[in-house]
């Protein structure tokens, strides 16, 4: 499981071979010279997929389907950003109906994906164990509980996405098939009793015990006028940026690094950034109903939480409002008539930006006349990320060079855990070398 060797008289080097609860394939390096963290390196040595080529050449119509293969836990999300794209580009827009299920899909998405990462890769760590299966046999009934939790999540993914991984309903213009009220009300029960076990998780993780830190970093999110964002909004910041999503490009660049085959993203003049439920959840607090700000003030959180620790807890707050608008959207369902709009492609550029579980997902896609997609370009919540992971790890192993190299080591690993990184749109397998003189 790990290793301690002593390659030289100065340098003390730790191994970690197998971290199961992260996805993708990346190491992560730390030097330490003179009682100093002088580098701290996610190596992200997972093969380029190169998504962005091979849809060149191909229809704007099959954008959707392509680009949900990037991720099995967030296939949704791609699906969003590329259909959204797609019809700025050909400047048309969908009706409320498709809107909001579009949304009831999208809740799908983040109760399976968040309540995966609390209960199963996340909370064993605090708790003391090496997995969710080890974790279970003295807590049964919170594994239990979250898989039907995560279960609900699926099936409205499944009613209404045409599968549960990858769906297969989603098309530029809204659906190719919408779902009845009847198909739809079997949802109602599930997540009915999960929004009990919801309550009940986040009771559980905001009574762990956190490390005292905070990183001081520049958080980026959408922000809708009046709801929380899933789909639409301006890309606003804590630092004062405020822009649509069309602008983004002119405000974010992504940049090579040695070291993996991962982008990473800064913002112009201004340097690394963070998104995904934290941003989120801080810069559009206010969006959240009465009920939710109440059950996230129970848990210990304030109005803007800093602490990568506590997402856990950020993480529960959204899947119990996820499951509130899941259901919102269901009491007041009415099938849209009819299921998609017609979409023309013509020659031009379009973008869009959505909050995947893990952050902002922006894609942009030019188009010819005939709909052939002559460029595109894609920039996951992990590759946003990556960099500021770094600088966060620097500062966190800077306050713990006292530690044995097996405890930092752990603590390291629960540290990259907090961005349940995406190595693969990020690990079965991530190698810690802590190098010190």
């Amino acid at each position: 499981m790990s290793s301690v060797r002593e390659p030289g008289r100065k340098t003390r080097s730790l191994r970690v071979e197998a971290l199961a609860r992260v996805e993708g394939e990346g190491g992560l390096s730390i030097k330490i010279r003179d009682g100093k963290v002088t580098e701290a390196l996610l190596r992200i040595f997972e093969p380029p997929r190169f998504f962005e080529a091979f849809l060149r050449g191909r229809q704007y119509t099959e954008a959707p389907d392509l680009t949900a293969r990037i991720c099995g836990i967030c296939p949704v999300a791609y699906q969003m950003s590329a259909v959204h794209a797609m019809e700025a580009a050909c400047g048309q827009g969908v009706p409320p109906e498709i809107r909001s299920l579009r949304r009831l899909l999208y809740c799908g998405e983040w109760i399976e994906s968040h309540v995966l990462h609390v209960a199963m890769l996340h909370a064993p760590d605090f708790l003391g164990y090496e997995s969710a299966l080890h974790m279970a046999r003295d807590h049964p009934e919170v594994v239990t509980k979250s898989l039907a939790l995560k279960k609900a999540g699926n099936a409205i993914v499944t009613r209404v996405g045409g599968r549960e991984i990858h769906p297969v309903n989603v098309r530029v213009g809204g659906f190719y098939r919408a779902p009845s009220k009847a198909e739809l009300a079997p949802l109602v029960p599930a997540l009915q009793e999960g929004r009990g076990h919801a309550q009940e998780l986040l009771d559980l993780v905001a009574g762990f015990t956190f490390p005292d830190f905070e990183a001081d970093t520049e958080f980026v999110a959408l922000r809708h006028p009046t709801d929380y964002p899933l789909n639409e909004g301006r890309i606003v910041s804590s630092r004062g940026l405020d822009i649509p999503v069309s602008d983004y490009e002119s405000h974010f660049a992504e940049e090579h690094v040695r070291h993996s085959n991962a982008l990473h993203s800064r913002l112009k003049g201004r340097g690394h950034y963070f998104v995904g439920p934290l941003a989120r959840y801080s810069l559009n607090f206010d969006r959240l109903p009465g009920s939710i700000q109440d059950a996230a003030r129970k848990a210990g959180l304030g109005p803007v939480c800093r602490n990568p620790f506590r997402s856990i807890v950020v993480r529960m707050v959204e899947t119990l409002w996820a499951i509130d608008e899941a259901l919102r959207i269901l009491a007041s369902y009415e099938p849209p008539e009819p299921s998609s709009v017609p979409v023309p492609p013509r020659a031009a550029t379009g973008s869009a930006c959505t909050e995947a579980p893990r952050g902002i997902l922006y894609h942009r896609y030019r188009i010819a006349a005939d709909g052939t997609i002559e460029d595109a370009r894609i920039v996951p919540p992990t590759s946003q990320n990556l960099a500021t992971i770094e600088d966060d790890l620097k500062a966190f192993v800077a306050k713990r060079l006292d530690l044995p190299s097996e405890a930092l080591g752990w603590q390291c690993e629960q540290a990259v855990r907090n961005y349940d990184p995406c190595i693969s749109c990020a690990t079965h397998f991530l190698t810690v070398t802590v190098d010190r003189d």
